[in-house]
């Protein structure tokens, strides 16, 4: 069997035990909704992108080898029982006590403080998002609204950089009436709208709105999923 439909197998038993599905992991990948099925049905693209390898396999705490990266390279921080160097990572603030989709929080340190801190690699923080570190936070997600994608008590990384300045097709932390929620957001550049949606099909939309209407908080840039 050749390594790239290993890698497809793979990945599609990853997302048949996560419970995920093709359309939801595109997404989360800023690609168009067909590209992971496309993928692994029909071998387009032949291989991941290097970038889009390394989301998936930190999504689903697996090696990048086991998604077509290099063996060589995936092993490498723990050869030899040898641990990266502190430098490696950055800390970012996890405010556990906060939860987007419900409760109250500032998100910004200044009323609340964190009360732990998940460490992340830098190059690969790099690769995500050009904000200040400063910027960037994690906190829970409550509830199940967004569903495939988010789950209950799942950790998310939000870039407080990457806000309404910069508005664009993904998930968004957002106030509403004192509280945090998470939801997708999709623009209508001709309407110069924007609709606010969850992905859990249970949940109505809020609809079309106002850009100017919706305090922005960050943009989700990656999600810790918990097993269950």
């Amino acid at each position: 069997m050749k390594e790239t439909e290993i890698v497809r197998r793979r990945l599609d038993e990853l997302i048949r035990n996560s419970g995920a599905d093709y359309t939801s992991l595109s997404r989360m990948l800023g690609r168009n909704p067909a590209y992971i099925q496309q993928f692994i049905k029909r071998g387009v693209p032949r291989k991941l992108d290097e970038s889009d390898r390394r989301k998936l396999a930190l999504h689903f705490n697996v090696p990048e080898s086991d998604l077509g990266g290099s063996r060589a390279i995936a092993g490498r921080a723990v050869a030899a029982g040898k641990a990266r160097a502190v430098d490696d990572y950055m800390l970012v603030p996890y405010f556990t006590g906060i939860g987007a989709s419900a409760g109250s929080g500032a998100l910004t340190g200044e009323q609340e403080a964190a009360e732990s801190a998940l460490a992340f690699q830098v190059r690969w923080m790099k690769a995500i998002s050009s904000s200040d570190p400063e910027l960037l936070s994690v906190i829970k997600v409550q509830g199940d609204s967004m569903l495939p994608t988010l789950g209950d008590g799942d950790p998310i990384l939000v870039d407080r950089g990457d806000g309404a300045a910069r508005l664009r097709d993904g998930i968004y932390v957002m106030r509403a009436d004192d509280a945090l929620i998470v939801k997708r957001i999709m623009r209508n550049p001709a309407a110069r709208t924007i609709r606010i949606t969850s992905d859990n099909a249970m949940y109505p939309d809020v609809g079309d709105c106002d850009p100017a209407d919706v305090e922005i908080i960050g943009r989700v840039i990656w999600v810790g999923r918990q097993l269950r």
